[in-house]
């Protein structure tokens, strides 16, 4: 698991809106990265809609919401579509950035760790922790 203050790893990606590429963000607004073990299960799906909820809060401090695991972009397409989320959820069918971040495997090595990371502008890490923290723990940190 990464570290506050390392600098957050670049990578670019398929996503449920088009290419996300992380350095697009850096040095314009901060960054709140979500890795989750799946989609549509009860907690993935309340970590998420708690992130939809808390849409003007993150507008607020000026960052995005990037979701990241690894299903397809199919998949993560018609979860998003049937919960209403308006940001990204990339796709990391090889797990490339589950690893440039440090994310462990859970369940067998089946499903990745529920991790958290906010990114400031400047391309830092600011916040890191397991779990699925409240926008306010998150915010706080930006």
């Amino acid at each position: 698991m990464l570290q506050i203050g390392d600098q957050a790893p670049l990578f670019e990606a398929d996503s449920t809106q088009g290419p996300v590429r992380l350095q697009d963000y850096i040095g314009k607004r901060p960054v709140v990265l979500i890795f989750y073990p799946m989609d549509e299960t009860p907690g993935c799906t309340a970590q998420l809609c708690a992130v939809r909820d808390s849409k003007a809060a993150y507008e607020a401090r000026g960052a995005a919401v990037i979701g990241i695991n690894p299903a397809s972009a199919e998949q993560h397409r018609k979860f998003a579509e049937h919960h209403g989320f308006d940001f990204p959820i990339v796709s990391d069918k090889d797990e490339r950035i589950r690893k440039l971040y440090g994310v462990g495997k859970l369940l067998g090595l089946f499903l990745q760790q529920r991790i958290v990371y906010a990114i400031d502008k400047r391309g830092r890490i600011v916040f890191a922790k397991k779990g699925s923290p409240s926008a306010e723990d998150i915010l706080r940190a930006l």
